[in-house]
């Protein structure tokens, strides 16, 4: 453990003070997080739902040492922060802000406030206690839902009363921009009903479509009620135009206050197959009503997916899904079990800015079988080992990203080897292409790549240039061919040097040759960079 510490040690105490608000810049190919006027790469970490209290920072402060990372997810709960109506109370918040900035830590708050995960068991006891001011989704047959109805005018007043004092507080007590984004609510939707059910929801269901609605679906001639435009979809599409609506005016109001950049995060529905009803979460930003959350709530910066399915096809389906050219992409949330760890890779390729597996803290709960059964040391290495490579140059890394030179490969169980489409520079066609192999030793060549025994293996290949690269991996062999009208000839190692970035400019530790090319470049699980000059003969 003293080793972990120490070595990740250099890339924990690294925040400096920022001076400017954090935002969302959609000026490059990828929408980037800015961090005082810079791309930045969140190497992030969500903690257990109650693990955001004082008395089990500690716990949380220790697990981002051991994991390097340089952001913290947590959650705000409105129960607290307002326990009696009008009366707020920002001592939980002020233990964040406290905690994370003694650890040179960056935050990403959550508001849990009218949903979490689909129910409002974070809303405070006078709310709870109080359906008639503040309804319940109501059932086809008028039973009620635990899930607070997006219809409900007192409810939304009172999330937006709390939302705001929140804003203001961190606009007051947070001057050095600690706090880099805010999630508003959690996994928003209904489950065990398809919509709400209620006499003003009916009412609002009877009525036109919205205009906006139906362009955002490419449905401009379309007209009528939500049945008759959506037939079976219907239901689906206004709960989650019933509930994006309600986001975007919370959302609306706390930006007003303080324009920090915010998101939602979306509890997911099969990404291959579709889903019938009532087995998924109605209503939150799935896949297919993307393009309809973007129009009703166009205050969010980004739709955001928690990902808790480790097949390699459902996994890389869903980043497909929401790599928008106007969604940041931002994995908030997903499993922490081991085998998770290598779609970080996939991740940056993707484009995200920020990836952040869940429940990272000592505390000893577990969210098995989503997670892992315990969070040991064997369970952090493969994350640790995410953010020991990306750390050191993580500025650099979220520069490459906006501009889409960045590449990523995770290992598919099904297929042992990856062919990598290379981007090219200044406009031009690449002139090369990697193909990625697992499993295969690291001297000589082998037989067809066998996989390894778990799958582990990832790669992350950044074009520097024509014929340049910056390469790295885990558990896997990377080499080049060239391609386009040099596709009939030979690649060579110009040169190959093992090094890093310090204060932005490479600084070369050694050069491999011989053993150490003759097969490709051989990756184990040494978190290290390759910077590779490629030619042909």
């Amino acid at each position: 453990m003293l080793f972990i510490l120490l070595a990740v040690a250099p890339r924990i105490f690294t925040q400096q003070i920022v001076t400017q608000l954090p935002r969302i810049d959609r000026t490059g190919r990828h929408p980037a997080l800015i961090v005082d006027g810079t791309p930045f790469l969140m190497l992030g970490a969500q903690i257990n739902n109650s693990s955001a209290w004082p008395s089990t920072l500690p716990a949380v402060w220790t697990t981002m040492a051991e994991l390097g990372a340089n952001t913290v997810e947590a959650p705000v709960y409105w129960e607290t922060l307002e326990p009696e109506e009008g009366h707020f109370d920002f001592s939980q918040v002020d233990a964040l802000l406290t905690g994370a900035r003694a650890h040179r830590l960056h935050l990403v708050l959550l508001w849990f406030g009218t949903w979490k995960n689909g129910s409002p068991g974070y809303a405070p006891h006078w709310v709870k206690s109080d359906p008639q001011r503040f309804p319940l989704v109501r059932k086809p047959d008028g039973e009620p839902v635990f899930s607070l109805s997006p219809f409900g005018k007192e409810t939304l007043a009172a999330d937006i009363r709390a939302f705001t004092a929140l804003m203001k507080h961190i606009k007051s007590a947070d001057p050095d921009h600690i706090v880099l984004m805010v999630q508003v609510e959690n996994e928003t939707g209904v489950w065990g009903s398809m919509r709400d059910n209620g006499k003003e929801a009916n009412v609002a269901f009877a009525a036109p479509v919205p205009a906006a609605v139906l362009n955002s679906m490419g449905m401009h001639d379309s007209k009528g009620t939500w049945a008759e435009v959506f037939k079976a979809d219907a239901d689906e599409f206004f709960c989650a135009w019933s509930i994006a609506r309600y986001v975007e005016a919370v959302t609306a109001a706390g930006k007003a206050v303080l324009p920090l950049p915010m998101y939602v995060n979306a509890a997911l529905r099969d990404p291959l197959q579709p889903s019938a009803p009532l087995t998924y979460e109605s209503g939150g930003p799935t896949y297919d009503v993307l393009a309809l959350w973007h129009a009703t709530a166009p205050s969010l910066d980004a739709l955001a997916p928690d990902i808790y399915l480790p097949d390699y096809a459902k996994y890389t389906a869903v980043l497909d899904q929401y790599a928008f050219s106007w969604n940041a992409l931002f994995i908030p949330e997903m499993g922490n079990r081991a085998d998770y760890a290598r779609y970080f890779s996939s991740a940056l390729g993707h484009g995200a800015f920020g990836f952040s597996p869940f429940g990272m803290d000592a505390t000893g709960y577990s969210s098995f079988p989503l997670g892992a059964k315990r969070l040991d040391e064997q369970t952090l290495a493969p994350f640790a080992w995410n953010y020991a490579v990306a750390g050191p140059l993580q500025r650099e890394l979220a520069t490459w990203l906006r501009d889409d030179r960045v590449r990523g490969v995770a290992e598919d169980p099904a297929h042992h080897t990856a062919e990598v489409k290379l981007p090219g520079s200044a406009g031009k066609p690449a002139h090369w292409q990697s193909t990625v192999s697992f499993g295969l030793p690291a001297f000589g060549m082998g037989t067809a790549a066998p996989g390894n025994k778990a799958p582990e293996g990832e790669a992350l290949i950044v074009s520097l240039g024509p014929d340049e690269f910056l390469v790295t991996g885990r558990q896997c062999r990377v080499d080049f061919n060239p391609t386009g009208t040099a596709s009939n000839r030979h690649r060579m190692w110009d040169i190959v040097e093992e090094g890093s970035y310090q204060g932005g400019q490479w600084v070369r530790t050694r050069l491999w040759n011989g053993d150490q090319t003759d097969y490709g470049l051989n990756f184990g699980k040494e978190a290290i960079w390759l910077r590779v000059r490629l030619q042909t003969f």
